[in-house]
């Protein structure tokens, strides 16, 4: 798990559990390293991250950091190491598909930097202008539809789910024909507004991202797919 303050331990308490009842389910013990992403860079990443047999980046807010996720999923991506990236994991993946593969250099978040010339992760357009953003966020269980050509089908079964929410920006849909002419899947949305839930790459072992939080509703005896098919 790659994230910030990963000395307060119980900050990521909900996606460690989640993964050891994927363990359970899968028969495995799950060996869990906790990695500062205020440490990795370029130059420290393949010390920092090699020998690790799958990398997860969760959900988070502000700008502390965000770099160094960013230079850890462009290293999951090229060394085919299975990858789950978790709410802000999800936006950050784009942020690194739309950077490194497609070749916008300053894409980001408009949350992070309001400034880029290529905001690939936006404020829906119902909320530009809000400056009070209490009571704004997407919190909550939202349905989602989706793509019965996907790994996300596959994973869950079906193809209507309803998953819990609690984040404020999403993937801009405008950038989204760019992204599947270069191999990423798009391969859940909102059923009303479509906004982009999932994404996947084809060309990976297991690249899997979700705007939505999964270990809110694990448990040790059912797991959550997300994890168990991780795992």
């Amino acid at each position: 798990i790659v994230g910030k303050y990963i000395q307060l331990e119980d900050s990521y308490l909900s996606v460690i559990e989640s993964l050891h009842h994927a363990g359970f389910d899968n028969k495995v013990k799950v060996n869990i390293k906790l990695i500062d992403c205020e440490t990795i860079n370029k130059e420290t990443a393949q010390e920092k991250l090699k020998g690790l047999q799958g990398i997860i980046v969760p959900g988070g807010f502000g700008n502390r950091g965000i770099e160094g996720k960013i230079t850890t999923i462009k290293y999951a991506r090229e060394n085919k190491i299975p990858f789950l990236g978790l709410c802000l994991g999800m936006q950050l993946s784009i942020v690194e598909f739309a950077r490194n593969v497609i070749g916008y250099n300053d894409a980001h978040s408009v949350e992070l930097n309001p400034d880029t010339r290529h905001p690939v992760i936006h404020l829906m357009p119902d909320q530009e202008g809000i400056n009070d953003i209490g009571g704004t966020l997407r919190l909550g269980s939202y349905p989602c539809v989706l793509d019965e050509n996907s790994l996300a089908y596959r994973l869950y079964g079906t193809k209507e789910i309803a998953e819990r929410h609690r984040h404020r920006y999403e993937v801009n849909n405008s950038y989204v024909p760019q992204f599947e002419e270069k191999g990423m899947v798009i391969s859940a949305k909102t059923p009303l507004e479509h906004l982009p839930e999932m994404m996947e790459l084809h060309n990976h072992p297991f690249f899997f991202a979700v705007q939505f939080h999964p270990e809110f509703t694990s448990n040790p005896r059912f797991g959550h797919p997300v994890f168990k098919v991780y795992i």
